[in-house]
Order: structure tokens, then sequence, then C-alpha cells
């Protein structure tokens, strides 16, 4: 499939479309507009759930989605996690553990591929957790500002005291999984931190 497909194929451009409505995202954030906000995330949520789902369904799993997907994942998620800890919505350190576990794990996959020493990254079952956990804190988070109830605050608190516990140790069973894989016979085979 050539490039130009690619973009076209229909999970692509649900990817897109998710790349699009961040920046709109963000600045409704910025300017409190907690509604809209909360409505913008839920069509990024909806269009990341429907691309895998039509990539299946119309068999167009390519290349460029491959990538595209999980960066503009991780995009949202890393973005989210800045501008609500700058509106004070989350606390500084809980976004200072999550960049810098996702920030390490970026140059040490590079490193690795660009050396040849590992070429596969799948996520470990931990880093699924990890990133569920970030998902359903933001989720939260954002529904805690449209509606502030107390269970919910509760939660809130919760789940951001996981999320700075799963980071760091979620970045140390990386490093393990890396050096394990570095030294054993599989070593082509590799991980990827989610």
């Amino acid at each position: 499939m050539t490039a130009l497909r690619q973009f076209r194929a229909a999970p692509n451009l649900l990817t897109l479309l998710r790349l699009f409505v961040l920046p709109f995202l963000v600045i409704t954030i910025l300017y409190r507009h907690w509604g809209l906000a909360f409505a913008l995330l839920w069509v990024a949520g909806v269009s990341d759930g429907l691309d895998g789902v039509l990539a299946r369904a119309l068999q167009q799993r390519t290349t460029l989605g491959q990538y595209l997907d999980p960066i503009a994942d991780k995009l949202l998620l890393s973005t989210l996690f800045v501008v609500l800890t700058h509106v004070g919505v989350i606390p500084r350190f809980v976004t200072v553990l999550v960049l810098s576990r996702d920030v390490g794990i970026l140059l040490i996959a590079t490193l690795l591929f660009a050396t040849g020493a590992l070429r596969s990254f799948p996520p470990s079952k931990l880093g699924k957790l990890n990133t569920l956990v970030q998902i359903l804190g933001v989720l939260t988070v954002m529904t805690s500002e449209v509606l502030p109830r107390r269970g919910l605050e509760d939660l809130r608190s919760t789940l951001l005291w996981t999320i700075a516990v799963l980071a760091p140790v979620s970045a140390a069973e990386y490093a393990w999984i890396v050096i394990h894989r570095i030294g054993g016979p599989d070593a082509m085979s590799g991980v990827r931190g989610d």
C-alpha cells in the first residue's frame, strides 16, 4: 500500500482526527471550559477505540498505522498530563514521574534500535497496566471537573497516587527486561515500553 493510500485508510484518518482534536482539547482545558474539554476527550477516546476495530474489520492494518497510533496515544496522554498540571488539577510530581518514565523509555528504545541491540519493543503487562491507570486517571480528573462529587475526588486521588507508584516501577521493570534481553539469546526480539 502506498504512503498516500495508507494516510487515507479509515483507521489512520481516525488517528489523525485524534491528533487534530488535541490542540483544541488543550485550549479548552487552559480556558477551563471543562464540559467542552470533556466532550473532546471522548471524541479522542472513541476515535482511538474505533481505529483498531476498523483496521481489523476493513483489513486496513498499515505500517503507518502501527507507528502513528501509539505515537498519537502517547502524545495525547502526555500532553494532557502537562496541561492538567499547568491548570493545577494534577500534582506536578505525578507528571514529572510520568514524563520521566516515558522520556527514559523512548531514549533507551531509540538507542537500542539504532545500535541494533533490540529491534522489537512490545509493551509489558505492567506497562499496559500503567497506561490503563493513566487513562483512567486523566478521565477521572476531567470527569471530576465537570461533575464534582466526593466519590470522584477520592477515586482521583487514589488513581493519581497509583500512577505515581506505577510509573517508576514500570520503568524499572522495563530496564530490567532490556538488560536481561540484551544479555540473553533472544536479544533481537526485545521489548518496548508502552
